[in-house]
């Protein structure tokens, strides 16, 4: 399970899409260059709803936010890069190997995966995650949880 070492800190029910970007767009002032995002949740959780208001918290467009499922990974320029990836089409993390996740993960962006327990023996040790759960047609429960010993902020 990826909740290794993470405390919940942000639970709450969202009844649309607008208050899930909402959420997401708050917790994006949390976040700072070499943060890692994990997305959990079924398919049509939310996972891609939530990039779309975290993009907006970096003054970004959401409109240009889509699901990378077919490219495994958009990247949205801005401020701060964000690299977006969705994991869901891998079945074995050896398909990453060829990808260089150091400078993603460890560089000046921020990075945020959707389906992270695809990422197998590179799953990075800190990380945000963010759960999201089927309550209703249109609800949904997000969860926040952040790293035990998450890194002081920086100005950005």
């Amino acid at each position: 399970m990826l909740k290794k070492k993470l405390v919940p800190k942000v639970l709450l029910i969202s009844n649309s899409e607008a208050e899930t970007q909402s959420c997401a767009e708050r917790f994006a002032a949390q976040l700072k260059a070499g943060d890692i995002v994990f997305l959990q949740g079924d398919l049509g959780a939310g996972k891609t709803t939530f990039v779309k208001g975290l993009v907006k918290g970096f003054k970004l467009s959401p409109n240009k936010v889509n699901s990378p499922t077919f490219v495994l990974m958009n990247y949205y320029k801005g401020k701060l890069p964000i690299y977006h990836f969705d994991l869901y089409r891998l079945e074995n993390p050896k398909e990453i190997e060829s990808v260089d996740f150091d400078d993603y993960f460890y560089g000046q962006g921020i990075s945020l995966i959707e389906w992270p327990e695809r990422l197998g023996i590179y799953k990075p040790k800190n990380y945000y995650l963010v759960e999201l759960k089927h309550k209703g047609e249109r609800q949904r429960q997000v969860c926040i949880s952040y790293p035990s010993k998450p890194q002081l902020k920086s100005s950005r």
